[in-house]
């Protein structure tokens, strides 16, 4: 028993060394640290978000957390910011599916392992607060289609009109001229005119894909997720990607930490990769080493697949540590906390 307790202290002690070594390198570098730690005490909350525009987002939720407010209304009310937006794949202002209608999935999980979702919910401006009321107020986890939005109907929410966006509608016609089936590759000046969040190839190589999925750490140590999107742009009528399925595109165990993905749908739900995500945090590696695990995972099963992909995941564990990982260049993900507000770029695949 001596040797043991020794051997565990000794455990310990490294991972304590390790930790301060690699923060004193932070810091003396002055660089961005792709896996950050934020030693999160209990009067440190901190939210994450994916892809540039969590910046606006994170503020929102940021509001909540700051004052105790518990992190299930931090992403609720930070991710609607992005909805209320009008751009190309987040809410109403986003792309049409290929018969001309905008289609709306979203998700949200608690720090209990209650969860609700929508999928193919039309002409409805938050689908994310249809989802927790999905959670809060029926035996279900998801609603889907004419059901979704008669559930929503019945709890006050309002039907929109149907009508395009500008920038939807100028995008939905210049796809009509070939009526390509697939999510369009632009250039960077179309990535201005259609909005950061297109699924867009750009110049330099990088890639910017559809979907805001934000995860929060309360004052109360206590994890929540949601994960909003329009989906693919030009999809097939009645197309769903992971935005919507728990364990694909969120995940939250309380125990451990949570995930939320982003990028090609088909791709992460293969792998049920916000799941993935967290199983390997579980298994004692950091949310950077568990995001890059998974992403391993997906070009072990697609290898002949990956010229045309882009899979993404960003991850927080119980101690307010946090990363991201994907497969080609160009996944950003903002943070907000008491120590920061800042954008980092995450490592990729396709870097090593």
């Amino acid at each position: 028993m001596y040797f043991r307790i020794q051997y565990f202290n000794m455990l310990n002690r490294r991972k304590f060394i390790s930790g301060s070594a690699l923060g004193s390198v932070g810091l003396l570098l002055g660089k961005e640290v792709h896996s950050a730690s934020i030693q999160g005490a209990p009067d440190s909350p901190i939210v994450v978000s994916t892809w540039d525009v969590g910046l606006d987002a994170n503020r929102a939720a940021w509001e909540v957390l700051s004052r105790g407010g518990i992190a299930l209304d931090a992403v609720e009310q930070g991710v609607r910011i992005t909805e209320d937006s009008l751009n190309c794949c987040v809410g109403l202002g986003g792309n049409p599916d290929r018969d001309g209608f905008v289609t709306l999935d979203a998700c949200i999980m608690d720090a209990h392992g209650n969860c609700g979702s929508v999928a193919f919910l039309e002409r409805i401006k938050h689908p994310i607060s249809v989802a927790r009321r999905v959670m809060e107020k029926t035996p279900h986890v998801m609603l889907v289609g004419i059901g979704a939005q008669q559930f929503a109907l019945e709890e006050g929410f309002k039907l929109e009109s149907g009508t395009l966006s500008e920038d939807a509608q100028r995008a939905y016609e210049q796809w009509l001229e070939k009526s390509n089936y697939r999510p369009p590759e632009k250039n960077i000046e179309n990535k201005k005119q259609h909005g950061p969040f297109a699924p867009t190839r750009l110049a330099n190589g990088d890639w910017n894909h559809d979907t805001i999925g934000m995860l929060a750490l309360d004052q109360q140590r206590n994890l929540s997720g949601s994960c909003t999107t329009s989906g693919a742009g030009f999809k097939m009528r009645g197309r769903v990607g992971d935005s919507p399925l728990i364990g694909s595109g969120l995940y939250v165990d309380n125990e451990v930490g949570a995930c939320t993905a982003t990028g090609q749908g088909e791709e992460i739900i293969r792998i049920a990769g916000a799941h993935l995500v967290v199983e390997f945090m579980r298994s004692g590696l950091t949310p950077e080493q568990s995001c890059k695990k998974a992403i391993e995972r997906f070009v072990k099963l697609r290898t002949n697949k990956l010229a045309e992909l882009q899979v993404c995941f960003l991850a927080i564990d119980r101690a307010g540590n946090f990363g991201g990982y994907s497969l080609r260049p160009g996944f950003t993900y903002a943070v907000r906390s008491r120590h920061e507000e800042k954008i980092y770029k995450s490592t990729s695949w396709f870097d090593s």
